[in-house]
């Protein structure tokens, strides 16, 4: 362990902080890139802190949720972001210091960091190891971090597949929906996407093996794309947008049918949200409708990290990621998740040094 010495050497420090607390969608006007300095050092009296340099930021729907001001008493996943204050979300980073026994200068992890150059963790309990580092460190922000253990756990352990089902996947090209395609596909069901781009469609279908997919921009009527790309109804219907997407699934989920209510960023802008109309479709078709939050299943971290490894390196899974450069790159990114401007998992890559 090292940690202490106010002649450590200084860095400058780049971050994103709040400008404003936000409503309807965001604007990259809500924040701002601010400069200023850190010690390369853990601060003197911090006996449980790890500083690490922030090598990826991932860019996720649900931090829209922290951008904005709720009031008291309103049950929300995360606190609500403070002006002035840097943003915070998942990112890979190495280590630069540490007074945690578990962490040593120089190794590689992932968890919850700042939206900045460099982090001082005061939790380091929220950090994993990064153990395989033959694969890109990238993807520790996607398919081998918090989005990769949501799509497996939502589809694995909330969904419970059996061969044979049949799979609709919402914001199916997205960093979750296109692992929860592929291993719905791995558990030999039969999937089907809805993406908002022709390109992204034919993603899809060529890379990453759905049997079908639609872009839902194209579509008049919801319910008749899925009556036709599905006309056997829906086992398992693995909802990312919420809104008039999971109404129209409603209508054509099969008796015993799973709705894995994952995320619904179709309304997060929305000053008034959108209303379910079907839901009586679930008590004739006995329906489960669940919704989960990926923090209940780290427990089973190692156990997917190993797994999820193993089928990137056989080629059952493969990944495709929207890389921006430099910091001042955070807030464009993070507003473009919110008109389909990335093409899968958006993320922002900083200097190495």
């Amino acid at each position: 362990m090292a940690g202490g010495g106010e002649d450590a050497a200084a860095a400058r420090n780049k971050m994103v902080v709040l400008k404003r607390h936000v409503t309807g969608f965001p604007t990259e006007k809500d924040m701002e890139v601010v400069v200023s300095t850190v010690r390369l050092r853990v601060p003197a009296g911090s006996t449980s802190a790890v500083l690490v340099k922030n090598l990826y930021l991932s860019c996720d729907p649900w931090m829209r949720g922290r951008m904005s001001k709720h009031d008291e008493g309103v049950t929300v996943p995360a606190p609500d972001f403070v002006v002035g204050q840097t943003l915070v979300n998942f990112g890979v980073g190495k280590v630069i210091d540490s007074t945690h026994p578990e962490f040593q200068a120089g190794d590689l992890v992932w968890g919850m960091s700042g939206w900045e150059e460099y982090t001082l963790v005061s939790q380091p309990e929220s950090l994993f190891k990064i153990n395989h580092t033959e694969l890109p460190l990238s993807y520790y922000t996607g398919v081998l971090g918090m989005p990769g253990l949501t799509a497996y756990a939502g589809f694995m352990e909330v969904g419970r597949p059996k061969r044979g089902d049949f799979v609709f996947v919402s914001a199916a090209s997205g960093a979750v929906g296109q692992l929860a395609g592929q291993l719905a596909k791995i558990a030999g069901c039969y999937v089907v996407g809805s993406a908002g781009s022709d390109e992204k469609v034919d993603l899809l279908k060529t890379k990453f093996g759905f049997d079908d997919a639609f872009n839902y921009k194209s579509e008049a009527d919801l319910a008749a794309a899925l009556k036709r790309c599905l006309p056997d109804g829906i086992d398992i219907y693995f909802d990312n947008v919420g809104g008039a997407t999971l109404d129209a699934a409603l209508l054509h989920m099969r008796h015993g049918g799973r709705v894995v209510v994952c995320g619904m960023i179709s309304q997060y802008n929305l000053e008034e949200p959108d209303g379910v109309r079907n839901l009586f479709c679930i008590i004739p078709k006995a329906v489960r409708v669940e919704g989960f939050n990926v923090g209940g299943y780290l427990q089973m971290y190692s156990r997917f990290e190993e797994q999820m490894s193993g089928y990137i390196k056989e080629g059952k899974v493969v990944v495709v990621e929207d890389v921006v450069e430099e910091i001042e790159s955070a807030p464009a990114a993070l507003v473009g998740l919110f008109s389909g401007r990335n093409v899968g998992k958006q993320l922002v890559a900083l200097p190495r040094e």
